[in-house]
C-alpha cells in the first residue's frame, strides 16, 4: 500500500513522463522512469515479509477512571534473516497509538510497553494489533493483523461513602428464607438428600424416623440488602452531571460491598439495566451506562422496585438522580414505609437554587461527586 510519500512519488513519476513526452525532453522522461523504478523497488522490498510472531498483554483489564492501563508487546523474529524496524499500531476508543519496534536478528525477540488511552469511563474493545513494515524510503507500507480482540473496562471513579446503619439481622444465625443462597451456616429446614449435598449435613435422626436420607438445608442468612437505583433519563442532567451521578452510584455499590452488605444495582431504563451478580458486574454495567431521552426516569421507580418490596427481606434504597421536583418527592415519601431506609442523591448545578428534601428521606444535593461524598459523610457520620 502506498504511503503519502509513495503516492507523491508515483504522481511525480507520471507527471515527469508525461511532461517529458509532450515537450520532447528525454531528461524529464528519464527522471520520471527513475521515480517509477524507485516505487517498484519499494514494492519488491515488501514482497519478502519478515516472519514475526506477536504476543500482546493488557493489564489491568479493569481499571477505575483516572487510572492507567499498560499494553505489552513481545515481538519474536522466527525467521533466519534480520527483520527491518517495525511500527505496531493499536486502536483504542478510536485513537491510534503507534509503537516502534527495533530491527530484530533471526531468532531474537523484543518486548515493548506503552500506555493505553483509556482515561474516560467506558468499555473499550481493542482490535488485533496491526503489525506493519515499510521500505527504507517509506514509500510503501504493508500491515497485517496479529492476535485477537481484548476488552478493557474503565469503571467510574469512586469516593469513600459511609453506609446507613439499618436494622435487621446480620449475624450468622439470622432469619432465613427458602430463596436464600445455599452454602451458609444458618439452618433453614430439613429436606431429602440430593446428590452433591455435603454428607456432613445428613440428619441421621430424621433419616432413621422417615426411612429416607434427610439433609439439613443451610443457607446464607437474610441480611439488609442495599438497592441502588440510578436515574438514566436525560431530563435531569447535563453531560457532566450524569458522569458525576454514575460515580456516586458506583461509590454506593463499593461502600456496600466493603461493609459486607449484599448490593444490587438497577437503572430506571430497560430491564437489562440491572446487575445482581456482585460488585464486579455492577461496575461493568456502570462503565457502559448512558442516559436516554426515552427513559421515564423516576416515574418508573415503582415498577423497578415492585419485586423488591414484596420480598420479606429488608432493603435499604438509594436513588441517584438529578433535580427532583415536587411530584417525584411525593413519590419517594410514598415508597419510604416499604424500605428500611431511603437515601436520595441529587446531582444539581451549584447555581440552580434550592432542592427538594422529601420527608423521611435522607437527601443530599451537590454539583459534583466529590462534594456529594463530603456532604453525605458529614450527614451520616455526625
Amino acid at each position: 500500500m502506498l504511503t503519502k510519500t509513495g503516492a507523491g512519488m508515483a504522481a511525480v513519476a507520471v507527471g515527469l513522463v508525461l511532461a517529458g513526452t509532450q515537450a520532447d525532453y528525454p531528461e524529464l522522461v528519464t527522471l520520471g522512469l527513475a521515480a517509477a523504478g524507485t516505487v517498484l523497488v519499494a514494492a519488491a522490498w515488501l514482497v519478502a515479509a519478515p516472519r514475526l510472531t506477536v504476543v500482546r498483554e493488557v493489564r489491568p483489564r479493569r481499571v477505575f477512571e483516572g487510572g492507567t492501563a499498560q499494553g505489552t508487546l513481545t515481538v519474536t523474529n522466527v525467521g533466519s534473516r534480520r527483520s527491518p524496524p517495525l511500527m505496531v499500531t493499536e486502536t483504542v476508543g478510536g485513537r491510534r497509538t503507534t509503537v516502534p519496534v527495533p530491527a530484530l536478528a533471526g531468532g531474537s525477540s523484543c518486548t515493548v510497553g506503552y500506555p493505553l488511552p483509556v482515561a474516560r469511563r467506558g468499555r473499550y474493545l481493542i482490535p488485533p494489533v496491526e503489525l506493519g513494515h515499510s521500505d527504507p524510503l517509506r514509500l510503501m507500507h504493508r500491515g497485517r493483523a496479529c492476535g485477537g480482540e481484548l476488552v478493557v473496562h474503565v469503571y467510574p471513579r469512586v469516593h469513600p461513602l459511609a453506609t446507613i446503619a439499618v436494622g435487621g439481622p446480620q449475624d450468622a444465625e439470622g432469619q432465613t428464607a427458602s430463596s436464600a443462597p445455599p452454602g451458609g451456616v444458618a439452618f433453614h429446614s430439613l429436606r431429602e438428600y440430593v446428590q452433591g449435598d455435603d454428607w456432613r449435613h445428613i440428619h441421621w435422626g430424621a433419616t432413621a424416623r422417615t426411612g429416607t436420607v434427610m439433609s439439613r438445608h443451610v443457607v446464607v442468612p437474610d441480611e439488609p440488602r442495599q438497592l441502588v437505583v440510578l436515574d438514566t433519563s436525560a431530563a435531569p442532567y447535563t453531560a457532566s452531571l450524569f458522569e458525576d451521578a454514575v460515580r456516586v452510584a458506583a461509590s454506593f455499590c463499593v461502600a456496600a460491598e466493603r461493609a459486607g452488605l449484599p448490593v444490587r444495582l438497577r437503572t430506571t431504563g430497560a430491564v437489562e439495566g440491572e446487575s445482581s451478580g456482585g460488585l464486579g458486574t455492577s461496575l461493568e454495567l456502570l462503565s457502559t451506562v448512558d442516559k436516554s431521552g426515552a427513559d421515564r426516569g423516576l416515574a418508573a421507580l415503582p415498577d423497578r422496585v415492585r419485586d423488591v418490596v414484596s420480598n420479606t427481606q429488608g432493603v435499604a434504597l438509594t436513588v441517584v438522580t438529578g433535580r427532583v421536583d415536587t411530584e417525584l418527592a411525593q413519590l419517594l415519601m410514598l415508597l419510604r414505609p416499604r424500605f428500611l431506609s431511603v437515601g436520595l442523591a441529587q446531582l444539581v448545578a451549584a447555581e440552580s437554587g434550592p432542592v427538594a428534601r422529601p420527608r423521611g428521606v435522607l437527601a443530599v444535593a451537590a454539583p459534583t461527586s466529590e462534594q456529594f461524598a463530603a456532604a453525605w459523610n458529614r450527614l451520616v457520620l455526625r
